[in-house]
């Protein structure tokens, strides 16, 4: 047991390093290429943020535990919007600036319709999952060309402003762009194997380990990124960490994970998690989108301690459930 626990203790560190070591490898060889700061925000830094959900949910489906990476994907995105929001809120009203986000607010909105649909009938098929990652790859096009048309835009020139200016050489840029992607594999190896055998010593389905620890952790580098830019009054960067992990969750995560191994979930994953997910995403787009003109969109600290209190309230649910 304590083997399992150092494992997953263990992996989750090198996980979160390595994700944090392939970002600024990908980010500054992007920049070396010529890609301007906004697609470096929302596309290389994007994906790898949400590099350590892929990785691990791809394994766990080939290791034949696809609960565990159903329950990372829709787990990290109640982590998401409860916990991380909610801690961001608390610390710093926000305010949602960006013409960028305010369109990917309804977007995340029916991505999460699309999913609840697809699990209605208790079964995300190879076909399903198909269609979530070329959903995703229209969506991420669809999202880059209205970023390049908004070279003005709060979101972009927060993600310039927060650049080093002092670029990292090529040669080293693409040293720590191999390792973190060889180290994420390994950790997620070791992550994986050690919630697996902590499940099965608690009598616990994968599907919970998946929901809790593993989400919490592999929501880590969202949290911090969220928390630095809200002490910097980055607003739009905060939830926009947020909603690009959201959708590529929703989408990129479970498809990679559906094309490799079909997944028949149980009743509870939609009667419990998609619910609960659901519900936190429409209150996202209420509060973010803001339909009253005279205030725009914000999400305030009252707003944020009552997410975080859902937060607290689901999990303590998923506790209960499993005694």
């Amino acid at each position: 047991m304590w083997i399992a626990i150092t494992a997953v203790l263990l992996g989750l560190l090198l996980l979160l390093w390595s994700a944090d070591r392939f970002v600024v490898g990908a980010a500054a060889a992007a920049r070396h290429f010529g890609m301007p700061p906004l697609l470096i925000g929302m596309v290389v830094v994007g994906f790898g943020t949400s590099a350590p959900e892929m990785v691990v949910s791809a394994l766990a489906a080939l290791q034949g535990n696809p609960g565990i990476a159903l329950g990372n994907a829709y787990g990290s995105n109640i982590t998401n919007i409860a916990l991380i929001l909610g801690c961001t809120a608390l610390i710093s009203p926000i305010a949602v600036h960006s013409q960028v986000l305010r369109k990917e607010l309804p977007m995340v909105c029916a991505i999460t319709l699309l999913a609840v649909w697809q699990i209605w009938d208790g079964e995300i098929s190879r076909l399903d999952a198909i269609t979530l990652l070329l959903v995703f790859v229209a969506l991420m096009g669809w999202t880059v060309i209205q970023g390049m048309r908004s070279p003005g835009d709060v979101l972009g020139l927060e993600i310039e402003g927060g650049m080093p200016q002092r670029p990292m050489p090529l040669g080293r840029a693409l040293l720590w762009l191999i390792i973190g992607l060889v180290m994420l594999v390994l950790s997620s190896h070791l992550l994986v194997w050690g919630a697996v055998e902590i499940a099965r010593s608690f009598g616990v389905s994968d599907l919970i380990i998946g929901l809790t620890i593993i989400a919490i952790g592999t929501s880590l580098p969202e949290l911090a990124a969220s928390l630095i830019a809200a002490r910097k009054g980055e607003d739009d960067i905060a939830l926009g960490n947020v909603l690009g992990s959201n959708m590529f969750n929703t989408l990129a995560v479970v498809g990679i994970a559906g094309v490799i191994h079909p997944m028949t979930p149980g009743p509870e994953v939609l009667e419990r998690d998609m619910l609960v997910m659901t519900l936190l995403t429409v209150s996202l787009f209420i509060l973010g989108y803001g339909f009253r003109k005279q205030r725009g969109g914000r999400i305030n600290r009252i707003e944020g301690a009552l997410l975080l209190l859902t937060y607290v309230g689901y999990n303590l649910y998923l506790g209960m459930s499993v005694f």
